[in-house]
């Protein structure tokens, strides 16, 4: 059951003539699953998001962390659903700079020497970051990987991104923030709707105003003025948002 100011909050912002309807992926969207290749969005917050796409003058979109082909291959959305990945750096007509290949393949080499003897530490390439998975690590191990990759850091010209047991490197800004302002204008959305669950989520709640409502998934301080404690409330929060908006 949703919480009665999340529920008066979705119906108030529902009325809004022009909606701009967002989530992150992982932990909102998706439960957390060890191997990040396994996640999928739960069945019922995926049938109410794409239910919305095809509403009038209501534009949905994800915004991940994930690479833009991974996104749209894990997600199974089609095109009425915008998406946005690498953390708001990548949209479908590419990235807003140039990347450095050199300094991606040198931060690639480095993190998996970093990984190589550590049990359950992973590396992911993306187009323009790599990222450090330690969830799957012991915690000796896990906060070896990450001192290490901190330490390592100090020499790469790169925006580094901490997020659940994972941390990040990318050779362009990234800003789910950002993300979330770009597409605020090109859809001329009045208002914008926004889920999320870890630290990098915060840059798009910081980004919301007043007659906007942001959804923060599970515990962690938070920008976010309304909380649900998994993405099954994430589900119900859609589902009562399609069924005001959509009558």
């Amino acid at each position: 059951m949703l919480p009665p100011e999340l529920s008066a909050a979705l119906a108030a912002v529902a009325q809004v003539p022009r909606l701009l309807v967002t989530s992150d992926f992982d932990g909102t969207l998706s439960p957390i699953v060890s191997n990040p290749a396994d996640a999928r969005p739960l069945p019922a917050a995926g049938d109410a998001l794409l239910a919305l796409a095809e509403l009038p003058d209501t534009e949905v979109a994800l915004i991940s962390g994930r690479a833009l082909r991974d996104l749209r291959t894990l997600s199974s959305m089609p095109a009425t659903v915008h998406l946005v990945g690498s953390h708001g750096a990548e949209f479908d007509s590419g990235f807003a700079h140039d990347i450095d290949t050199d300094l991606l393949a040198r931060i690639t080499e480095t993190l998996s020497e970093i990984a190589a003897d550590k049990p359950g530490v992973t590396v992911e390439t993306k187009p323009a970051s790599v990222a450090l998975h330690v969830r799957n690590a012991s915690t000796a191990d896990g906060e070896a990987a990450l001192a290490a990759a901190w330490d390592a850091a100090s020499d790469w010209d790169a925006h580094a991104t901490t997020g659940k047991a994972v941390l990040e490197f990318a050779v362009i800004s990234t800003d789910k923030g950002e993300a979330l302002d770009i597409l605020r204008a090109e859809h001329r959305a009045g208002a914008v709707v926004f889920f999320g669950d870890d630290v990098t989520d915060e840059k798009a709640f910081r980004r919301l105003g007043d007659a906007d409502v942001g959804v923060k998934v599970g515990p962690g301080d938070t920008a976010a003025a309304y909380r649900v404690d998994a993405p099954e409330g994430v589900a119900a929060a859609l589902a009562h948002l399609l069924s005001t908006r959509g009558g």
